[in-house]
């Protein structure tokens, strides 16, 4: 188990049942940079890999 599991674990028990949109999503993502500045680089490479899941494998 990694680190992260158990902050998604949390995420999915304390707000599991609620719908969010892209757009409210990318707001809390800008959020989270401007607080924390530091973790550009992987909320970048997140937000990436979310915009290309369903691209086709090159």
């Amino acid at each position: 188990m990694y680190f992260t599991d158990r902050g998604i674990e949390e995420l999915v028990t304390r707000r599991g049942e609620e719908e969010v949109g892209i757009a409210w999503l990318a707001e809390r993502l800008r959020e989270f940079v401007d607080l924390n500045p530091e973790f550009e680089t992987p909320v970048e490479r997140l937000a990436t890999w979310l915009a290309r899941l369903d691209d086709e494998d090159e």
